[in-house]
């Protein structure tokens, strides 16, 4: 199966993709806008396999971009609009587009970094519906290239939690296999409801929240951005089905739930949340649950497997601190060798699937290292019981080396996060004399919460020399631009800073 094929499960008329306050397209309009972009790009002669690079604000557009790029048998690269000039230097040499893609508006460190790369910027026009197309009219035109599933169509970075960021290139197998799971796994329809709370640029917002509910004849709504206050009235007022976030967001909800007049359980649209992209304490997951009385279900997910691996049941045992069961992905535990081990052992987590990248892009020993014996190591550690439920414990090279005790950094988060008033923790390693590496964390906390009783709560539940040595009591966690925590960014931005 291909995007294309995809595109085609719903009636031409069924609504597809809105704005809230702003366009609204339906499939037939979805399908002409990303025929006429193949068909223009076939025109200035994008060869099959060049890859596309493109920036645009989190709008309907940037999806009619990728399906018509990908349809041209070209690759679509996204790339996040508040990127410095430098970033997108960084990221444009490394996908070495033949032309940069801008949404409506200006973007002037794209176009700088573009100029300086000597790479052809293309502007995208709307029209009056919101359909995008190159220079107006222009774009009229049926593509005339046959499609192939084995074409690779997106083109991504990883997030880079423990070395540079990789090219992950991902085919139409790819991507159209982890959409239909998705919907599988969630038994996704035409009455489903999707509000994409997480950027279009990034796996996460394209394949879970637009792609999967598009493949399977849904609605996507389409907000510029995330806004705690018009969250619930958008919910209302699309019927919203389906939120996928990660869990900065879903905390955010928690936190501002009476605040902003979340309705109660039974009084909104939702079928279930999901949480994804980063570590979900299990305080939290029932919390959620309790107050907006649906299920919350947490995945495990990666851009090299274009996107979600693991999650937990919509019926059935939803584990707090598990992210479940492998969603019709292949799921073991690797030794440095590459063995499996047997159930409970905690080692390397690895995947394979049709949903899985073939390799990344121009890295042998990047590739080397991952893959083996046919499947993926994704790099974290992990272990899984009997009935095949997965807890994670952490990025491999994010566990904290104390004295040659490993300690998983996710369970004394699970721990603080778990005391009244604390909004978020970060435990991360620093560098230590004695030990080599010493504990720290970083506590978001509620006014008037002691940061002594928070260390008092995780001395009665972890042993001595997992609790935080070090901590800094700040206003925000240091986060990316989907809202995602990575340690190494937390443990540098605190590095300079002199101990409690």
């Amino acid at each position: 199966m291909t995007l294309d094929d995809l595109l085609w499960a719903a009636a031409p008329t069924a609504p597809a993709l809105a704005v809230p306050g702003g366009p609204d397209l339906d499939y037939r309009h979805l399908r002409d806008a990303a025929g006429g972009i193949a068909a223009a790009l076939e025109r200035r002669r994008v060869q099959p396999g060049d890859r596309v690079a493109a920036s645009f604000a989190n709008e309907p557009a940037i999806v009619a971009a990728f399906l018509g790029t990908a349809r041209a048998r070209a690759v679509f690269a996204p790339l996040n609009s508040a990127y410095t000039v430098d970033e997108f230097a960084f990221y444009l040499a490394d996908i070495a587009p033949v032309l940069l893609l801008l949404g409506p508006g200006t973007v002037p460190a794209a176009r700088t970094a573009a100029a300086q790369l000597g790479i052809a910027v293309v502007d995208l026009e709307l029209g009056p519906l919101g359909v995008p197309s190159f220079d107006g009219a222009a774009a009229a035109g049926t593509p005339s290239r046959v499609v192939r599933d084995a074409d690779i169509a997106l083109f991504l970075h990883t997030s880079g939690t423990t070395s540079r960021p990789k090219g992950v290139p991902l085919s139409h197998a790819n991507l159209t296999t982890s959409a239909r799971n998705i919907a599988r796994w969630y038994r996704l329809g035409p009455a489903d409801v999707s509000l994409c709370v997480m950027p279009l640029f990034h796996v996460h917002g394209l394949i879970f929240s637009t792609l999967a509910v598009l493949g399977a004849g849904g609605r996507v709504i389409v907000p510029e951005r995330f806004s705690a206050g018009a969250f619930w009235p958008t919910v209302a007022e699309f019927g919203v089905t389906v939120v996928s976030a990660v869990p900065t967001i879903l905390r955010t909800l928690l936190l501002r739930a009476d605040t902003d007049g979340a309705p109660q359980p039974g009084a909104h649209s939702l079928r279930f949340i999901r949480s994804s992209s980063s570590p979900l304490g299990a305080s939290e997951m029932r919390r959620l649950e309790a107050r907006f009385g649906v299920p919350v279900i947490e995945a495990y997910s990666m851009t090299e497997a274009a996107h979600q691996m693991c999650a937990n049941p919509l019926d059935g045992e939803r584990r707090p601190g598990s992210v479940g069961v492998g969603a019709f992905v292949g799921v073991a535990i690797l030794d440095e060798a590459g063995n499996e081990l047997p159930p409970d052992t905690v080692g390397e987590v690895a995947v394979r699937g049709a949903n899985v990248t073939r390799g990344y892009h121009n890295n042998a020993a990047a590739n080397a290292q991952a893959f083996v014996n046919g499947w993926f190591r994704t790099g974290d550690s992990g272990r899984l019981d009997a009935a095949g439920y997965l807890t994670l414990v952490g990025r491999i090279k994010e566990l904290i080396n104390r004295g040659g005790e490993k300690i998983s950094p996710v369970e004394i988060d699970d721990v603080l996060g778990a005391y009244p008033g604390v909004r978020e923790a970060v435990t991360f390693a620093v560098p230590d004399d004695k030990y080599g590496e010493a504990v720290a964390a970083a506590l978001v906390l509620d006014a008037g919460v002691d940061v002594d009783d928070v260390l008092a709560h995780a001395r009665q539940r972890l042993a001595p020399f997992k609790v935080p040595s070090v901590v800094h009591v700040v206003a925000e966690i240091p986060k990316t631009a989907t809202g995602k925590i990575q340690r190494r960014i937390v443990a540098e931005a605190f590095a300079a800073e002199l101990p409690r």
